[in-house]
């Protein structure tokens, strides 16, 4: 992806840092401010694009292809270690004096997943909002040309193995057509609209959701328009009553989208899927989970809107548990099972 930690430190580089300045995440940059030790925690470190995916930790070669100065990187850790007592002003605090910083699944989307209290064997997951990430968890890296084009990565999970997904534009487009809209004096809220849409005959167009023009901002009625016409489908005039038939359209396209997308991931995989498990905005959004199973054949199983609390949740909770030892998926789905209202 364009936005990506190898290019911000390249350009760092070129415009005159000392390559050999330490660096740090934003998330573990936080943990750092609370008195631990500048760390990578494993899931936000493989988001770099500088983790070799056989070992886990940071690709000396890669470090060396780039220009880039490894020891500059800090160590990698793992969600679940614990790094000490918090320091500074909060712990003088009687209710902070005791407190332990615990790393949790630093990037949102591992976070996200470990909240999930069910298992994921052969069960895609959808974590949809303004973007959406669909995939599933591996135990072995898939680092094929396929796997390349079609747009996936290999994104690390907080018990330590793989989140293989691939990226695709979502709410996104209807959040900028809502904006443009409010813009105008038509405001609509989420609800009704999605109402709406459900009440629309079923769309005589879809659109591509991965379109770059679809990736801009301003102007989304009519770059959405501009698909249409350009993949020879009718437009919709941009008027209004006519928001509806625009929000049926993206969810329409999204729906399809996510079907394309579960065909390449179970083709990859070389196995079949069973289920989907949902988190993220668009569990809200019954039009959108009708859809995707009328698209994909297969049951979506809802889970939480704000499934990286849940998880990081979890993850310190189980940590909390486990006296030192890394913590184990089952111990975090004990704690998210709890963290949702279910029995443990």
């Amino acid at each position: 992806m364009r936005l990506n930690d190898i290019y911000q430190l390249c350009a760092d580089s070129a415009a005159g840092v000392d390559p050999a300045a330490p660096w740090v995440s934003i998330p573990e940059y936080i943990l750092h401010w609370l008195g631990a030790p500048r760390v990578a925690e494993y899931t936000r470190a493989t988001h770099t694009g500088l983790v070799n995916l056989q070992t886990g930790d940071w690709d000396r070669e890669l470090f060396g292809l780039l220009g880039l100065d490894i020891d500059a990187a800090p160590p990698v850790v793992h969600a679940g270690d614990v790094l000490g007592r918090l320091q500074g002003r909060l712990a003088s605090l009687d209710a902070f004096k005791e407190t332990q910083l615990i790393v949790p699944g630093c990037h949102d989307t591992a976070s996200a997943i470990a909240g999930i209290p069910t298992s994921l064997e052969n069960t895609l997951y959808i974590s949809s909002g303004t973007w959406s990430l669909v995939g599933t968890r591996t135990a072995v890296p898939c680092t094929t040309r396929q796997a390349f084009d079609a747009g996936y990565t290999n994104l690390g999970a907080a018990t330590g193995d793989l989140l293989f997904h691939s990226v695709i534009n979502s709410m996104w487009v209807l959040k900028q057509c809502m904006d443009g809209w409010a813009a105008e004096g038509r405001p609509w809220a989420i609800e009704k609209i999605v109402a709406g849409a459900a009440a629309c005959n079923a769309t005589t167009g879809v659109l591509d959701m991965d379109a770059e023009t679809l990736m801009l901002d301003s102007d989304m009625p009519q770059r959405i328009n501009s698909e249409l016409k350009r993949l020879g489908f009718e437009e919709i005039p941009d008027v209004a009553g006519n928001e509806p038939k625009f929000a049926r359209t993206i969810f329409e396209s999204l729906a399809l989208r996510y079907a394309s997308a579960t065909a390449n991931l179970e083709k990859m995989l070389g196995r079949k899927l069973e289920r989907i498990q949902m988190i993220g905005g668009a569990t809200r959004n019954k039009l959108l989970i009708e859809l995707t199973e009328r698209q994909t054949g297969l049951k979506v199983e809802i889970g939480e809107t704000e499934s990286s609390t849940v998880g990081s949740l979890a993850i310190q909770l189980a940590a909390s548990e486990a006296k030192g030892e890394r913590v184990t998926q089952g111990a975090i789905a004990k704690w998210a099972k709890v963290l949702c209202g279910q029995p443990a």
